[in-house]
């Protein structure tokens, strides 16, 4: 009986890292292949359900309440000491387990490594933008300075010693910047400058929805009220202004809200709920957004993603990182709209809202993009893409 294939992937301690990638793993597993997956121990029980073989390791990553640093350098930084600390866990590991393949997240920067220690195809899976031909061109304002700033510096002399003494020398900068082989789990509508991304190094098999997560229930109103979803994210979520004005801007409106609130707010701060508003920790936000007509996001890529694929237009509030860059891609697409957090009342929320809901070029353009998404993404062409690297190794 022939062995199964080994797919080797390095995940990143971060639940919005984790969750793009799980279904293709579960999909993975099913067609057959031996997949471990090496990730900090405070998220394995994320992994679990796949079916991979847990690696699972200390992490220094934040968790919960715990803020990641705010300048650039040192917020890259601490991704790149996990990884030198996990680096030889993987290597004990794998030197009398070798893999066929190795898929990577953009934070689990061993990955590459261990594709080149192995002479095998490493792969990223990249949840985010990738790399675009002139991009350090287009972002040299916040480049020179990140490589000016002591962090920075000290970023780059670690990382390029660190290769170096893995027998890799290349230049840190781009070894980060143009991996050699890429899956980029985005629709190409949130990729920018997506026409000079080069095809020979990433393919985009756009999101991949967990099938479970589809069915998980949630039951819609039968009073023909429309749904507004409402939700921060993990990561975000200490939101209990934007919350209040939700249950001030839609009681008695037309609406049927549904708000997560997520781990740092406590709903009785909230006060009496309005009849037509739901208020949950967590929801199971695809089957909502199965019903949804507005979502009310931080524009996270993958709930940025996940509102394409259901075709349902966004009122983006960004909090930080890339999701200001997110909630232009979706203004520029025609989509959505952007509101900025100085600018949220419940009137402003509300009117954001209803006039994303009620304006039908919106609705025409999202249903392009919608069918766009579905007919060139998904579970299945990213397995096949997967299993590609693994016939051409």
């Amino acid at each position: 009986m022939r062995k199964p294939t080994h797919i080797a992937m390095v995940g990143s301690t971060a639940p919005s890292h984790i969750y793009p990638s799980l279904a293709l793993i579960r999909e993975l597993v099913d067609r057959g292949h031996r997949v471990t997956y090496a990730v900090g121990e405070p998220l394995t029980d994320l992994v679990a359900p796949t079916g991979a073989e847990l690696i699972a390791h200390p992490s220094i990553l934040p968790q919960g309440d715990t803020a990641w640093p705010e300048d650039p350098g040192e917020a890259m930084r601490v991704f790149l000491d996990e990884a030198i600390a996990v680096l030889p866990r993987l290597t004990a590991r794998y030197d009398a387990d070798r893999p066929d393949l190795v898929l990577y997240d953009i934070g689990g920067l061993p990955g590459p490594l261990l594709g080149a220690r192995y002479g095998v195809p490493a792969v990223q899976l990249s949840p985010a933008m990738v790399a675009w031909d002139g991009y350090d061109e287009d972002m040299a304002e916040f480049l020179t300075a990140l490589y000016a700033s002591e962090s920075g510096r000290n970023y780059y002399a670690t990382f390029d010693k660190w290769l170096a003494g893995n027998g890799i020398h290349e230049d840190s900068r781009s070894f980060l910047a143009y991996p050699a082989q890429v899956l980029a789990l985005i629709p190409r509508v949130m990729q920018p400058n997506a026409d000079r991304v080069p095809a020979h190094r990433v393919r985009f098999v756009g999101p991949c929805l967990d099938p479970a997560r589809l069915t998980e229930p949630w039951t819609p109103p039968t009073d023909g009220r429309r749904v507004l979803l409402v939700s921060f994210g993990t990561a975000y979520n200490d939101q209990l202004p934007v919350y209040q004005d939700c249950l001030r801007g839609f009681a008695d409106s037309p609406w049927h809200v549904v708000i997560a609130i997520g781990d740092k707010v406590d709903p009785v701060d909230l006060g009496p709920l309005p009849d037509n508003v739901e208020v949950h920790r967590t929801v199971p936000q695809l089957a909502v957004l199965a019903h949804a007509s507005a979502f009310v996001t931080h524009a996270g890529m993958g709930g940025c993603t996940e509102a394409l694929w259901f075709g349902v237009p966004t009122v983006a509030i960004p909090q930080a990182v890339d999701q200001f860059g997110n909630a232009d891609r979706l203004v520029d697409a025609g989509v959505g709209r952007r509101l900025p957090a100085e600018e949220v009342t419940a009137e402003t929320l509300r009117a954001a809202v209803d006039a994303v809901a009620d304006d039908p070029r919106l609705r025409r353009r999202l249903t392009e993009i919608q069918s766009e998404v579905r007919a060139n993404g998904g579970l299945r062409h990213a397995a096949d893409a997967v299993e590609a690297y693994l016939a051409e190794r």
